[in-house]
């Protein structure tokens, strides 16, 4: 097992990575974390997986825990469902100091998070990610958020967790489309602040999608630890963190666009490729590394053009972007593999070109 401290003063809190560290949850909570009374919340598809047994190996270490579960899928991750888990909260009496567990990918993070970071003000939170997605990008930094109509992820707070306990080992059991979505984030994270990590990824890509042990938990750790870094510098998302945006200006236009039928993952990657050719344009990427960026996102299972869409309505989308400020929009570009460049001096036909067939 390894850790990670992410060091934000009196809100610091641990990540713990390894394989079949749910059999060990209760012991990690225990040294790590006094608290004797939890609510897991998950989704049935985790619950057959791990919920049920998750809830078994705390009961029987003497906790107090109850199991609740919201419907698959993005479209619950509302205010509605948030308010459903209130209730539910209590009626089984959760305290101030009852601490929600959240098990499952980045929507059941973000729902729980929120629901943790409002209920009462605020209750302890656990994240436990079993998605890779979410164990190397959603469950580290502390943003939650919930959707509300037309609003995506514009009703939310900054609530760090007490703790993270990643066990790589749940995604064995995961989909190959959503292990693919989860390299997006993997492959973001070395392309703007890892040039050997995206090297690594080259070369043990065989052994990464089929899933070698070894090779995940290392892959896991390295893509964890520069969220890590990042986090720790800007927790509000006011600077430095921006360049964890890389790929998401774009890739959240399509994701739109699509009304939300393309997966965030399959959104950033393409998203990643059109903003390389913007930097490519810019002379801050040689295209030789645009082009090794596109094929390992192809071996990776990803696709890498921006579908057949309305051009317009990806840029009225980018109009929209929550990052922009002061009207103008943000990009998060790759300035070579391994570094970034920061700007809002994109100008509208520019982008157009890059997400032009």
């Amino acid at each position: 097992m390894e850790s990670l401290k992410i060091e934000l003063g009196e809100r610091s809190y641990h990540i713990f990575i390894g394989s079949g560290l749910l059999e060990q949850a209760a012991d990690i909570l225990a040294e790590a974390f006094p608290v004797k009374k939890y609510v897991i919340i998950t989704n049935p598809t985790v619950d057959k997986l791990y919920g049920s047994r998750l809830k078994e190996i705390m009961s029987n270490s003497g906790y107090a825990v109850t199991l609740l579960t919201v419907p698959d899928g993005e479209k619950y991750k509302t205010l509605d469902s948030a308010g459903k888990l209130y209730e539910e909260l209590t009626e089984c009496f959760a305290e101030r100091s009852t601490a929600i567990l959240a098990l499952g990918g980045g929507v059941i993070g973000d729902l729980a998070g929120f629901v943790a970071a409002t209920y009462m003000r605020g209750v302890p939170l656990i994240h436990v990610p079993t998605t890779l997605l979410a164990q190397v990008d959603s469950s580290i930094g502390g943003k939650a958020a919930v959707d509300h109509g037309k609003l995506k992820n514009k009703i939310g707070a900054f609530y760090q967790p007490k703790m993270v306990i990643t066990d790589t080992a749940t995604l064995k059991t995961l989909p190959q489309k959503e292990f693919a979505n989860g390299m997006a984030e993997v492959i973001k994270s070395a392309v703007i602040r890892d040039r050997d990590f995206f090297v690594f990824i080259e070369q043990n890509l065989d052994k990464i999608v089929g899933r070698d042990e070894e090779t995940i938990e290392k892959m896991v750790l390295r893509a964890a630890s520069i969220k890590a870094l990042v986090v720790m510098q800007d927790e509000r998302d006011t600077g430095l963190r921006n360049i964890l945006n890389f790929g998401h200006t774009i890739g959240h236009a399509v994701e739109t666009v699509s009304k939300f039928k393309i997966a965030h993952g399959q959104a950033v990657a393409i998203g990643m490729v059109a903003e390389a050719k913007i930097a490519a344009s810019m002379g801050i990427f040689e295209k030789d590394e645009l082009s090794i960026l596109e094929t390992l996102l192809v071996d990776a299972g990803l696709p890498t053009e921006v579908p057949d869409m309305d051009s317009d309505m990806i840029l009225e989308a980018i109009k929209h972007d929550k990052k922009n400020a002061d009207g103008k929009t943000r990009f998060a570009l790759p300035k070579g593999i391994g570094g970034f460049y920061l700007t809002d001096q994109i100008d509208i036909p520019t982008i157009r070109n890059a997400v032009g067939r």
